[in-house]
C-alpha cells in the first residue's frame, strides 16, 4: 500500500510528519510518498534509519496556510504539499492521503481533486470516540458548518455504511444530537431532520441524544451539523485534559493522595490512552471517492503513525468499495 503524506501539514511539520512516517514504515510495512520541499524533507529524514525503498519524496514548493481561502488554495497552489498529495490519489499513484493541514483545504481537495462518490451531496468529517459502552461516531465534525435537514439524513447513511463496511455492525443505531430528548425539541434544523430520519428506511434512528448522553456509547452514530460537531469534539478533548489535571492535583495535595495515586497510576494512564485523540489517528472524510484522513492539527509523530495505520486499515478492508455498496 502507498500512502501520500502531506509533509508540511500541521503545527509541527515537517518534523512530526516525517518521524511518524518513519515509524509507520517500520511498524506497518507501508510505503509512503512525502510531499513538500525536497531539501527540507531530506534534511529531516537524515535523522533516522529507515528503508529507503519505502519512503520517497515528491517535491512540492508551496504550502496552503490557515489564513487563506481553502478553495483558492487548492485551485491556485497546484504545487502545494496538500494538493500534490491529493493528486497522487486521484491519479492512482497512492491509495490514501493523510494530512494535518487546514480542514477547509482538505475538504476542498477531497471534493475538487478526488471528487465525491456518485450520489453524495455533502462530504463530512467523522471520527470514532471512546464511550462508556463502546466507541461511537460523531458526524459531521467541521466540514459543513451550515447544513440542510436532508444533509443530516445523508450523514446518517454514510455513518451507517461506515459501520457496516469497517466494523461489520449491521443496522447501527443513529441518534440526532439535540438539546432535549423529546421529538419537538430543538431548532428548525433538528426538528425537520428528526422527521426525515424517522421516516428514512435503512436507518435505525433512535431519536434525539442529549449532550450529557453522548459519551454513554449506547448509540453508534451521532449526527449533527459541522459547527455543533466541532464544538462537541473540542469540548470532549478539553474535558479529558482538564479532568486528568484536576485528578492529579487532588492526589498530589496530600500524602495519602500520593500513596493512592501510585496505586491507581496504571489505570489512569490506560484511561488517558483510550481518550487520547492521538490513538485514533484522525477523522475520516466520508463521501469522497478515496481514502482521506484528516489528522489533528497538533498531531505528533505517534498521531501521524496512527493516522497512517487508520488509512491502512481502510485499504486492507476494501473500505471504499464496501462503503459505496452499503451507501446505495
Amino acid at each position: 500500500m502507498i500512502i501520500a503524506l502531506d509533509g508540511m501539514g500541521g503545527d509541527f511539520a515537517p518534523q512530526e510528519p516525517v518521524k511518524g512516517a518513519v515509524e509507520a514504515v517500520k511498524e506497518y510495512g507501508v510505503s509512503i510518498i512525502l510531499t513538500g520541499p525536497k531539501e527540507v524533507l531530506e534534511e529531516e529524514l537524515k535523522k533516522y534509519e529507515y528503508d529507503k525503498e519505502k519512503i520517497e519524496i515528491l517535491d512540492a514548493r508551496e504550502v496552503i496556510t490557515l489564513n487563506e481561502s481553502p478553495v483558492l488554495g487548492i485551485r491556485r497552489k497546484k504545487d502545494s504539499s496538500l494538493r500534490r498529495a491529493m493528486d497522487l490519489v486521484k491519479e492512482g499513484k497512492a491509495d490514501a492521503v493523510v494530512s494535518a493541514g487546514s480542514t477547509g483545504a482538505i475538504l476542498a481537495g477531497g471534493l475538487l481533486v478526488i471528487g465525491r462518490i456518485k450520489g453524495v451531496d455533502r462530504a463530512a468529517l467523522a471520527a470514532l470516540m471512546p464511550g462508556k459502552n463502546g466507541p461511537f461516531m460523531v458526524i459531521d465534525l467541521g466540514a459543513n458548518a451550515e447544513v440542510k435537514p436532508y444533509n443530516l439524513v445523508e450523514f446518517a447513511k454514510m455513518g451507517t455504511a461506515y459501520f457496516e463496511s469497517l466494523k461489520g455492525i449491521k443496522n447501527p443505531k443513529v441518534g440526532l444530537i439535540n438539546i432535549g430528548g423529546e421529538e419537538e425539541k430543538g431548532n428548525e434544523l433538528t426538528k425537520a431532520a428528526y422527521q426525515l430520519l424517522k421516516a428514512e428506511e435503512g436507518i435505525r434512528f433512535v431519536g434525539n441524544v442529549e449532550p450529557r448522553e453522548i459519551t454513554d456509547g449506547d448509540v453508534e452514530i451521532l449526527v449533527c451539523d459541522g459547527f455543533t460537531g466541532n464544538v462537541v469534539l473540542k469540548m470532549y478533548e478539553g474535558v479529558v485534559k482538564n479532568l486528568m489535571s484536576m485528578i492529579k492535583g487532588a492526589m498530589m495535595s496530600t500524602t495519602r493522595g500520593k500513596i493512592g495515586g501510585a496505586l491507581v497510576k496504571p489505570s489512569l494512564k490506560e484511561f488517558m490512552r483510550k481518550n487520547d485523540y492521538k490513538e485514533e489517528g484522525g477523522a475520516s472524510l466520508l463521501g469522497v471517492d478515496g481514502i482521506v484522513i484528516k489528522a489533528h492539527g497538533t498531531s505528533d509523530a505517534r498521531a501521524f503513525k496512527n493516522a497512517i495505520r487508520q488509512a491502512k486499515n481502510f485499504y486492507d478492508r476494501d473500505y471504499l468499495e464496501k462503503f459505496k455498496g452499503n451507501l446505495k
